[in-house]
């Protein structure tokens, strides 16, 4: 079971030639992304889960691991020394992912931080504004893109920002980077604080309440799709997207289709009260659990491992990256030459399989892309995204763990969540959030604060 992030499945002839490459007959369940966590929750708990499922981190931590703990997938760390590939996975990524010091997943990598502001940069000209550097200049551009009329149609039917049902991977957890929220958790006088708790988050949660009451956001945000905020931006509505400087380029294509003078900017330093910083995440994307129910047997299980062995060999490693050998890229000097004219072919044919790419930024047996092939705005994205590494906020809880937050963490993130749109969207105060904060606190938060707390203490001595 796979997410999917578009709004078609990739076409039987792709899965065919994975098929074909591997030596396999894969059949994959494709899921929508936005009901993707309800799925594998209705899954997980009536153990109805296919051979293989991939979690996303921040649901393998929130209800993942404590799946594992219930004893319905396969711990398979004692099996990985004898693949020829997998041997040779990240052994601190494969720390990060372990459940009490076993192994039980393999995972997909990731930057540790893609985030930031992807802009129109057409609407720029038009408007002779230049690219935000500060959390005031970007106010001032997303106002601008609201009032200015950037498209020049002369209608007002323009907003500054699209945003999503997502206080993570939308436009609030970047934008409280520029604040100087701390990530998750922060320390204060020696002890973990949680994220909500610090004045940053406060500040974040005003200039979002500010953008939504002078109608610079989409009015429902709140329960608005990544769909939806995707086609937002693409079809002209809005002028800023914040969320992977990498989603840019498939954006672009997209955004050429109904207008092809469309053009993107991307920025990744917005420099707020405390200079620049920026969230960063572990280094895995998802992981993929094997279910003991579907795969009853050990020697079943050596079966499914070892085509996640063959996956990382060149040959199907490359298939997986690329697409089919001459079709969307060509080999030549050891590297891969991109053809732009696939572009489409590569969104809804290839994108599609990277969840199933494990160790794919350490392949050694992955084609290098020829740069020269690359779009300017994919050289620019990749850049920025380097860049990150350099200004980033790291969760000091990252490593920990907390047996409540594993059991009630994410009902009790939730609850936070709602208090948080509740306040932007003028349902409640400042005081009605403190009191939010009290009943979270009283409903398991106060005893997830001092697990963590415990950790970190212990994690101190032991260092």
């Amino acid at each position: 079971m796979l997410p999917l992030h578009h709004t078609k499945v990739p076409d039987a002839a792709s899965v065919e030639a994975v098929n074909q490459t591997a030596g396999v007959k894969l059949d994959i369940d494709w899921v929508p992304n936005d009901i993707y966590t309800d799925r594998i929750r209705n899954a997980i708990e009536t153990n109805s889960l296919r051979m293989v499922t991939s979690v996303t981190q921040p649901d393998y931590e929130s209800y993942g691991k404590n799946a594992i703990r219930s004893g319905i997938f396969w711990e398979i760390g004692p099996y990985l020394s004898s693949y020829p590939n997998l041997r040779n996975l990240d052994k601190q990524i494969l720390n990060d992912i372990a459940v009490d010091g076993k192994i039980y997943g393999l995972y997909t990598q990731r930057p540790s931080s893609r985030q930031g502001v992807i802009l129109r940069k057409d609407w720029l000209d038009k408007l002779n504004e230049k690219e935000p550097a500060s959390i005031d200049e970007l106010y001032h551009i997303m106002k601008r893109f609201t009032t200015g009329d950037p498209d020049g149609n002369g209608a007002n039917d323009t907003i500054g920002l699209a945003d999503r049902k997502d206080l993570m991977y939308g436009a609030f957890k970047t934008l409280s980077s520029y604040f100087g929220t701390p990530n998750n958790w922060s320390v204060s006088g020696g002890k973990l604080v949680p994220e909500f708790m610090s004045p940053e988050y406060m500040d974040t949660m005003n200039f979002m309440k500010k953008l939504y009451n002078e109608g610079v956001v989409n009015p429902d945000f709140a329960v608005t799709s990544k769909q939806i905020q995707r086609y937002m931006f693409i079809s002209g509505k809005a002028g800023i997207y914040i969320g992977a400087l990498t989603d840019a380029p498939r954006l672009l294509d997209e955004m050429k289709k109904l207008n092809p003078k469309a053009e993107l900017t991307l920025v990744n330093r917005i420099k707020g009260p405390k200079g620049y910083g920026v969230w960063s995440i572990p280094r895995y994307s998802s992981v993929l659990l094997f279910s003991k129910k579907t795969i009853p047997t050990e020697e079943d299980l050596k079966n499914v491992l070892a085509f996640f062995d063959r996956t990382l060999d060149a040959d199907v490693a490359n298939l997986l990256a690329y697409g089919q050998p001459g079709k969307a890229y060509v080999e030549k000097s050891g590297k891969a030459v991109l053809k732009p004219e696939m572009a489409d072919y590569k969104n809804t044919e290839v994108f599609p399989f990277l969840p199933l790419m494990i160790n794919n930024l350490n392949n050694p047996n992955l084609l290098p892309i020829d740069e020269a092939s690359l779009t300017p705005l994919t050289v620019m994205a990749d850049k920025l995204v380097a860049d990150n590494e350099n200004i980033l906020i790291v969760d000091p809880a990252q490593h920990l763990a907390s047996p409540t937050n594993e059991t009630r963490g994410s009902e009790l993130s939730q609850f936070i969540a709602n208090a948080t749109y509740d306040y932007i969207l003028g349902h409640i105060d400042g005081s009605g959030f403190a009191e939010a904060i009290a009943t979270w606190r009283s409903r398991g938060g106060d005893k997830i604060i001092e697990e963590y707390n415990e950790a970190y203490r212990s994690a101190g001595a032991k260092s």
